[in-house]
C-alpha cells in the first residue's frame, strides 16, 4: 500500500492524527475528525464490526481487510485497510499491549490491488489446488508448487533447473515450450490452452490439461520468465469427445439403406475416435434381408457370420485376413461367440498377448496372436435392434496405450445401438425392396416370345431409384396368323402399388389379346375392367389399391401383320408412337389420343396403314419426352425424340439404349419405358393361299394342295396332321358357313393353317362320347396341334390352328 493515506488511533480507537492524504481521500478536515471514534467514519454495518476488529488487532498484532467509509459529501468509499500497532515498549500484563495504532487507507477503486508480502504470496501459491510453475528465460524450472506433483515429475526441489521434457517425457514438450516462447516474445498471455498426452502419474491413460501461460516481467518491464498453471480437464475432455463421437455417428451412420454400407459406416466412425481397429460381423440372414431368429441364439457354433465392415488406423487394415463379404468363423466358447449368444457386451482391459486372435475369424495354424498383431485391449458389443441380435462389433486398441474402460464400453454400446437400428432398417428395406423387385420382374416380360413379325428391343428406367418400381410396362404378344401385338402402358403412381396395378392391367391386356380383337375393342374392354374395379372398391376404400391406381392409366395397343404389312393401333390417353421409315425419315402416327382408362367411358378410335419392311416403331411412355424444363409439352418432347431417331444407324438394341441415355437424365423426371420394333415381311414363298368353292368335293383337292406345299417347304413330317386339320376346317366351313372360303398356310416359327369364311358363328369344342357319330373334328384338332382359335374380321371369321416346327407331330 505505497500510496496509502496514514492516520493514528489511540487504544480506544479514537483518531489522534489526521493527514492531508486522509483528508483528500475522505474529505474531512483535521478539526472535524480529531478526537472522534474511528467507527463514526464508517458505514453503520461496518461500524458495528469495530469491537470485533479491535479484539483481533490486540490478539493478532494487527489486521488487514476491506471496510466502507462515509465521505464528507455523503457517498460511500470502499477502502483497503491495514492496522499496524506502534509498540513503544514491550507489552506486559500490566500495560495491556500497544497504546497506539497506525492505520493505512487506500481506495479500492483506484488502487492496483491488495499489497501482500512475499510470504503471503508464496503460501497462497503453494497451497493452491491448481498446479503452478515458473520457468526462466531458458524454460528451466525455478519454482513450482506442491499441486504440480499430482501430474508426476517429482516434488518441486527435483524440478529445479530442469526442463519440461526432462520431468514429463510422455508429453509433447516441444509444443508446450513453443507456447511459452510465444508468450515470452509477444507478452500476450495464452489462457485455456488444452493439451492431451500421458503424464508420469498415469502413463497408460490419456489425460487432458488446460494450461495458461503468463509472462513475468521485472520493474523495468523486461521479461524474466513464464508463469503457468495446469488444471486436469480429462473428464470434461472425454465427455466432449464422447459427445462428438455420438454426433459423428448420428451424422454418418445410416446415410443409405444398404446393410453393408451401414456396417462399414459404423466401423469408419469408431476409428480413430474410439478404437484403432474395428470389425463388424453380421448374421448371414441379415445380409440377405431375412428375419433373424428372435431371442438368444442357441447353436452359436453353427451360426454363419460374414464380415460386413472393418476399419483400422493403418492403411489396408493389416490386422485382418477376412475380407468384406467373406465368412467370419469364431472358435466355440470364444468371447465373440458368447456375446452373440447372450446378447451382452464384454471387454478386456489387458488381453493375454500370447492368446490366439479369435477375432480375425481364422482358426488353426493361420491364426495370429494378439502379440503378433499388437492388440492389447478389446470390447465386443452385439448389434441388437428391436430385441433381435444382428451381429457383433469388435473394438481393439493397438497404438493407443490406454486400455478400454467402462466409460468407453458405455460409449460403444450407445452408438452401436444407434447403428443397429440403422442396420435393421436397411435389412427391412432390402427385404421389402427385394420382394417388390421380384414382383416387378415377374410382372414384366423376362424375354420376348419367339415370333417372326418384328425385331424388338426395350429399355426400362424407373424414376424411383431406391425401389426400382414403377407403373410403366411394355409387352410383345404373338397373335394368330403370324401377327404380333405391341403394347406400352403407364399407371399413375410409383412403388409397389403402381407395380401391382400395372401387373393387373398387363394380365388383362394379354387375356384380351388372346381374343384376337381389334385394338379399339381391346381398349374398350380394358376401360370397362378399370371402371368396374374402381366401382367395386368404392369411395371408402384405400385409394392406393390397384384398382384406383389404374384409373387414369394410359395404354397404346398396336397390331402388326407381317404377311400384308398392315398395322392397326389405338390409344387410351397415350402418346402416339414414332415411325422411322427405312430411309431414316421420322414421323408420328396420326392417331387420335383417346381418353385415359376408367375416366370417361367414351369410345376409342383406331387407325390402320401399311408399313414398309424395315420400318421402326418406337412406342414409349410420357417419361421419355417429358423433362423438368419442358414438362408434358408434347411438341417439344416429340422434337427431341425426332432428333434422336433421325439417321441413327445403330442396331436396334444399341439404338434403344442410346435414345434413353440421351433423352433421360440419370434421375428421371418420370418413369420411362421404350419399346422399339423393326418390322419384317413374310415373303410369298412362306405363304400359300387358295380360294375354295363351297363344294364338298373340294376337300380332297385342298388336302392334295396342302401336301404339295408342305413338300416344297420340307415339312413332309407334318403332312398327315395338316391334312387332318385342313379336312376338318374346310368341311366345317362348307357345311356351316356362308360366303367365300379361303385356305391359307403360313410358315414361320410354326406352321399356321387358316380357313376363313363369311359366317359370324364360331364352332365350339365338344367332348363326344364313344357312341356319338359326330363332333370329333375340333377335338382332334385340339389334340394334334399346338393351339387353335377363332378371330373375327369385317368379312366374317377365321379359324386357325398352329403346329410347332421344333417338336414332332403327334
Amino acid at each position: 500500500m505505497a500510496d496509502a493515506a496514514p492516520l493514528l488511533l489511540d487504544a480506544r480507537m479514537t483518531v489522534t492524527s489526521w493527514t492531508a492524504d486522509a483528508e483528500r481521500l475522505l474529505g474531512y478536515r483535521p478539526a472535524e475528525v480529531l478526537g472522534r471514534r474511528a467507527a463514526d467514519l464508517l458505514l453503520p454495518e461496518d461500524a458495528a464490526r469495530i469491537p470485533e476488529l479491535a479484539t483481533r488487532c490486540h490478539d493478532g498484532g494487527g489486521w488487514a481487510g476491506l471496510l466502507c467509509a462515509l465521505h464528507r459529501n455523503g457517498h460511500a468509499v470502499r477502502l483497503m485497510v491495514r492496522v499496524v500497532p506502534i509498540r513503544e515498549r514491550a507489552p506486559t500484563r500490566e500495560n495491556g499491549g500497544p497504546t497506539r495504532w497506525v492505520v493505512l487507507l487506500a481506495e479500492v477503486a483506484g488502487g492496483p490491488g491488495w499489497d501482500m508480502s512475499r510470504a503471503v504470496l508464496e503460501r497462497m501459491n503453494a497451497r493452491s489446488p491448481v498446479g503452478i510453475a515458473i520457468v526462466d528465460m531458458d524454460l528451466r524450472y525455478v519454482w513450482s508448487n506442491a499441486a504440480l506433483e499430482q501430474f508426476g515429475g517429482g516434488p518441486p526441489q527435483q524440478r529445479l533447473g530442469r526442463r519440461l521434457a526432462d520431468v514429463q517425457p510422455g508429453l509433447d514438450a516441444e509444443t508446450l515450450e513453443a507456447q511459452m516462447r510465444r508468450v515470452l516474445e509477444t507478452g500476450r498471455p495464452i489462457v485455456g490452452y488444452e493439451h492431451v498426452g500421458h503424464v508420469r502419474s498415469e502413463p497408460h491413460r490419456e489425460t487432458a490439461h488446460s494450461m495458461s501461460f503468463i509472462r513475468l516481467e521485472d520493474d523495468q518491464g523486461q521479461p524474466i520468465g513464464v508463469y503457468y498453471t495446469v488444471v486436469d480437464v480429462t473428464e470434461p475432455y472425454r465427455a466432449r469427445r464422447r459427445l462428438a463421437l455420438l454426433d459423428r455417428a448420428g451424422e454418418h451412420i445410416g446415410r443409405s439403406l444398404d446393410v453393408m454400407q451401414t456396417a462399414q459406416e459404423l466401423a469408419d466412425v469408431a476409428v480413430p475416435g474410439l478404437a484403432d481397429f474395428v470389425t463388424v460381423d453380421l448374421l448371414e440372414s441379415v445380409l440377405k434381408g431375412a428375419e433373424p431368429t428372435p431371442g438368444p441364439l442357441r447353436d452359436t457354433t453353427a451360426v454363419p457370420l460374414r464380415r460386413a465392415g472393418h476399419q483400422s488406423v493403418r492403411a489396408g487394415v493389416p490386422e485382418t485376413v477376412v475380407e468384406i463379404g467373406d465368412a467370419a468363423t469364431y472358435q466355440a466358447g470364444s468371447p465373440p461367440v458368447r456375446c452373440l449368444a447372450e446378447g451382452r457386451s464384454w471387454h478386456e482391459e489387458r488381453l493375454d498377448p500370447l492368446a490366439k486372435e479369435w477375432a480375425t475369424g481364422v482358426a488353426g495354424e493361420q491364426a495370429a496372436s494378439f502379440l503378433d498383431l499388437g492388440l492389447h485391449s478389446v470390447m465386443i458389443v452385439p448389434l441388437r435392434a428391436r430385441g433381435v441380435t444382428l451381429g457383433i462389433t469388435t473394438f481393439f486398441r493397438r497404438d493407443r496405450e490406454d486400455p478400454f474402460d467402462e466409460d468407453d464400453l458405455a460409449l460403444a454400446e450407445e452408438f452401436v445401438d444407434r447403428a443397429a437400428l440403422c442396420v435393421d432398417n436397411a435389412r427391412r428395406y432390402s427385404r421389402e425392396r427385394d420382394a417388390a423387385l421380384v414382383l416387378q420382374r415377374n410382372l414384366l416380360p423376362h424375354r420376348f416370345p419367339e415370333q417372326d413379325a418384328v425385331e424388338v428391343s426395350a429399355c426400362y428406367r424407373p424414376a424411383d431409384e431406391l425401389t426400382g418400381l414403377a407403373g410403366d410396362w411394355f409387352d410383345v404378344i404373338p397373335l394368330s396368323g403370324a401377327r404380333v401385338a405391341l403394347v406400352v402402358g403407364e399407371v399413375t403412381g410409383h412403388g409397389i402399388d403402381g407395380a401391382a396395378a400395372m401387373g393387373r392391367l398387363r394380365a388383362a391386356v394379354q387375356t384380351l389379346a388372346d381374343l384376337d380383337l381389334p385394338p379399339e375393342e381391346v381398349l374398350a374392354h380394358l376401360d370397362d375392367l378399370v371402371s368396374r374395379a374402381a366401382r367395386e372398391e368404392g369411395s371408402g376404400a384405400d385409394t392406393r389399391t390397384s384398382g384406383m391406381q389404374a384409373v387414369g392409366a394410359s395404354c397404346l395397343y398396336v397390331v402388326y401383320d407381317p404377311v400384308s404389312g398392315g398395322c392397326a393401333m389405338a390409344s387410351a390417353g397415350h402418346p402416339t408412337p414414332a415411325i422411322v421409315t427405312p430411309d431414316g425419315t421420322v414421323t408420328f402416327a396420326q392417331l387420335p389420343r383417346g381418353p385415359a382408362l376408367g375416366v370417361s367411358g367414351l369410345p376409342f378410335e383406331s387407325v390402320a396403314f401399311t408399313l414398309a419392311e424395315g420400318s421402326v416403331l418406337a412406342l414409349h411412355t410420357d417419361g421419355l419426352i417429358a423433362t423438368p424444363r419442358t414438362g408434358r409439352d408434347p411438341e417439344a418432347g416429340r422434337e427431341r425424340l425426332r432428333r434422336a431417331l433421325e439417321n441413327n444407324q445403330q442396331p436396334l438394341d444399341g439404338m434403344c439404349r442410346t435414345i434413353v441415355d440421351d433423352l433421360v437424365p440419370t434421375r428421371p423426371y418420370d418413369d420411362v419405358a421404350l419399346l422399339m420394333a423393326r418390322t419384317r415381311r413374310l415373303g410369298a414363298e412362306r405363304v400359300a393361299t387358295w380360294d375354295l368353292p363351297t363344294d364338298p368335293a373340294v376337300v380332297a383337292e385342298a388336302r392334295k394342295a396342302t401336301t404339295r406345299r408342305l413338300g416344297a417347304w420340307g415339312l413332309n413330317e407334318l403332312a398327315f396332321t395338316t391334312e387332318l386339320v385342313v379336312s376338318e376346317l374346310v368341311t366345317n366351313a362348307i357345311r356351316h358357313a356362308t360366303g367365300p372360303i379361303r385356305l391359307r398356310l403360313i410358315t414361320e416359327h410354326a406352321l399356321i393353317c387358316e380357313v376363313s369364311d363369311g359366317g359370324a358363328t364360331a364352332p365350339h369344342l365338344r367332348h363326344p362320347k364313344t357312341t356319338d357319330e359326330g363332333g370329333r373334328g375340333l377335338f382332334l384338332i385340339s389334340q394334334f396341334t399346338q393351339r387353335w382359335g377363332t378371330r373375327y374380321t369385317p368379312e366374317g371369321k377365321v379359324i386357325w390352328a398352329e403346329q410347332s416346327l421344333t417338336q414332332p407331330a403327334m
